[in-house]
C-alpha cells in the first residue's frame, strides 16, 4: 500500500458487499485498497474474507470508519443510521446505497456538514442522474418514474404487508403503489432506493412521483423515468439483471466500482 492509496471500508457483506470486496481485494482498481469490513455476522464475514484470500480485518463500525477514507454502506436498511453516524462523525466519505433511508434521516446531512464528512449516493440501478441534476439547476415541472419488478423482488415489502396486498400468485401485472418518492421509500425500503436517489438528484421526494408494478412476466428490474423541464424533456429506461438478491440489480455494485475508479482517476467523465 502506498500513501496515495484510497482505503475503502465495506459495511455489510451481502450480494453487493461481497462483489465489492472481491474486486477491491483483487486489485481491479489501482490505488484502491480494502481497509476492512463490518458485518452483523463477524464469523461469516471472516470466513468469506479467508475464502478469497483477503486478510483485511473485520471491525466494529467505529473502528472501520477510523481506518477508512471511504465507507460503502451495503447493509440492510434497518441499520443504515448505525453505520452512517460513526462514519460522518469521523469526517469521512459515506457511500449510501440504501438511499431511501436519507429521507428518514435528514439529520445525517447536518452531521456530515458539521464534521467535514460527505454523503455520496452513487448512480446505482438508474441512469441519467447527470441530466436530472443539470435540469434541476433550472425549472423542472415534473419527474415521473415507473418501476416494474419480478414478483420475488417485491415480496415482503412493508407497504404490501401493511395493506394486505398479496402478490404471490399473480397471473398478470399489478400496480401495487402510486405516490411520491418519499412514500415509496418508506413503504419499500429494500426495493426502490432508486426512487429516493432520483428525487435527491432532482426536485425532491415529495414532487417526484412513482408507480410500482409487480409483474410476473418480467425477469429484470425495469425503470422508466420521464422528466419535464424548461431546459429539456427526456426519458430514460433501464432493465437491470437482478443479483443473487432479487431486490438488487447486478449493476449496483458495478456502479460503486465505477465511482471509486473516478475518485482515483486522472480523468473523470461525468458530473
Amino acid at each position: 500500500m502506498s500513501r496515495s492509496d484510497l482505503e475503502i471500508g465495506i459495511a455489510g457483506l451481502g450480494a453487493i458487499g461481497r462483489v465489492l470486496a472481491r474486486k477491491v481485494h483483487s486489485g481491479a482498481i489501482a490505488n484502491i485498497v480494502l481497509a476492512g469490513v463490518t458485518s452483523g455476522d463477524g464469523a461469516k464475514a471472516r470466513s468469506f474474507l479467508n475464502e478469497i484470500g483477503c486478510n483485511a480485518p473485520v471491525l466494529p463500525i467505529a473502528e472501520l470508519a477510523a481506518a477508512s477514507d471511504v465507507v460503502v454502506e451495503c447493509a440492510p436498511a434497518a441499520v443504515f443510521a448505525e453505520i452512517a453516524v460513526p462514519v460522518l462523525q469521523a469526517g469521512k466519505k459515506f457511500l449510501a446505497l440504501s438511499a431511501g433511508q436519507l429521507l428518514r434521516h435528514p439529520e445525517l446531512v447536518a452531521l456530515a456538514k458539521e464534521n467535514g464528512g460527505q454523503i455520496i449516493v452513487p448512480t446505482g440501478a438508474l441512469i441519467g442522474f447527470d441530466a436530472v441534476s443539470a435540469a434541476a439547476e433550472g425549472d423542472v415541472r415534473s419527474v415521473t418514474m415507473i418501476t416494474r419488478k419480478p414478483v420475488n423482488g417485491l415480496m415482503g415489502a412493508p407497504y404490501l404487508t401493511r395493506n394486505k396486498i398479496d402478490i404471490s400468485n399473480l397471473a398478470e401485472p399489478l400496480c401495487v403503489f402510486r405516490g411520491s418518492a418519499r412514500e415509496a421509500a418508506m413503504g419499500f425500503p429494500e426495493n426502490v432506493n432508486v426512487a429516493a436517489a432520483l428525487s435527491l438528484a432532482g426536485i425532491g421526494p415529495d414532487r417526484t412521483t412513482i408507480e410500482i408494478w409487480a409483474d410476473p412476466n418480467v425477469k429484470r428490474n425495469m425503470h422508466r423515468v420521464v422528466v419535464e423541464a424548461d431546459s429539456a424533456r427526456f426519458e430514460m429506461a433501464i432493465e437491470n439483471v437482478p443479483s443473487e438478491n432479487p431486490k438488487t440489480g447486478r449493476i449496483t455494485a458495478l456502479s460503486v466500482l465505477a465511482f471509486l475508479r473516478k475518485m482515483v482517476s486522472p480523468l473523470r467523465v461525468g458530473t
